[in-house]
């Protein structure tokens, strides 16, 4: 609720990462681990801002921050084929009036 993001492993109730405030204090709605490279994440806040962390570029702080205009994002999934070597990885937004977009991310976020 507060916009802090916790990384954690299996065998451990402390978080490997923290980063706090990452939202700029929005709560996270949505947080999704790339399908097709495992280093990257995606965050959805409550002002239906996207921000794209990939670990390999930049451990502190996310690489891109896309804000979603007009209609608020309530909901938001990634999908892609992990086991196809063409990078294809998009993002599935629910916005509130009932619409659903899909949009594709650049191939240095989804190429394995």
């Amino acid at each position: 609720s507060d916009g802090s993001i916790r990384l954690h492993q299996m065998t451990s109730e402390y978080p490997v990462m923290q980063w706090n405030d990452s939202t700029n204090g929005q709560p996270v709605i949505a947080l999704q681990w790339a399908l097709t490279r495992p280093t990257v994440f995606f965050a959805l806040d409550a002002s239906s801002s996207i921000y794209i962390w990939d670990l390999l570029e930049n451990d502190l702080l996310p690489v891109a921050k896309e804000t979603i205009p007009s209609e608020k994002v309530v909901a938001m999934a990634l999908l892609g084929e992990p086991e196809k070597a063409n990078g294809l990885l998009g993002i599935v937004l629910a916005r509130e009036p009932g619409q659903i977009d899909i949009q594709y991310v650049k191939k240095k976020w989804a190429s394995p």
